[in-house]
């Protein structure tokens, strides 16, 4: 049977951030990807993620920023570094960070509430590639550092699942080797025995 979801979840890929231009999505479409990004599994419904919005000026301070706490912990850093962290978040004319925000729960692991966060970054990007975006997610050194997450806006308690760039894209995306599905599934065999 044919099916139109099959098909575009089959071809779905990531495009290269620097190609990422303007417009960016709409208030509207920002509104539409966020509400498919909560229809995930959530154990609970604890809603143990949320999302923030990087667009506009916000990104270039962002990049100062990161630049700053990068010579902060490396030292002076050479000028293409530096240019590397200004950019980082203004590649893209959207970026939306997909935070992990774990409830307290005695019957809910908070790895499963991260997972949920995963599912919910995926369901962004799908969402933003069915209305006719180009998507890529990337976490990268700020988001293992205290002080980077901090500067992110999250609170201490938080972690980073991804920070998924989105802009209008001219593709199709480069194609990359992917898996052969049928090495990556079996029937139940028993107990591992190592």
């Amino acid at each position: 049977m044919a099916s139109p979801i099959i098909d575009f979840l089959l071809t779905r890929n990531s495009a290269p951030i620097p190609e990422l231009k303007e417009p960016a999505p709409s208030d509207a479409d920002i509104a539409t990807m966020i509400a498919a990004a909560s229809r995930v599994p959530d154990h609970g419904r604890l809603e143990p993620w949320r999302f923030i919005l990087y667009r506009g000026e916000a990104r270039v301070e962002i990049g100062k920023k990161l630049a700053a706490l990068a010579a902060q912990r490396e030292g002076p850093l050479p000028e293409g570094r530096h240019n590397q962290e200004l950019a980082r978040f203004s590649r893209a004319p959207l970026v939306i960070g997909v935070v992990s925000s774990p409830k307290d729960n005695s019957k809910i692991p908070q790895w499963e509430m991260f997972l949920s966060g995963g599912m919910a970054a995926m369901n962004l990007m799908i969402s933003a590639n069915a209305l006719g975006y180009g998507t890529n997610m990337i976490s990268n050194w700020y988001s293992d550092v205290p002080e980077g997450r901090a500067m992110l806006g999250l609170a201490p308690h938080e972690r980073v699942v991804g920070f998924v760039h989105i802009g209008s894209y001219q593709g199709p995306a480069p194609e990359r080797p992917r898996p052969d599905p049928a090495k990556l599934y079996a029937d139940y065999a028993g107990p591992w025995v190592g």
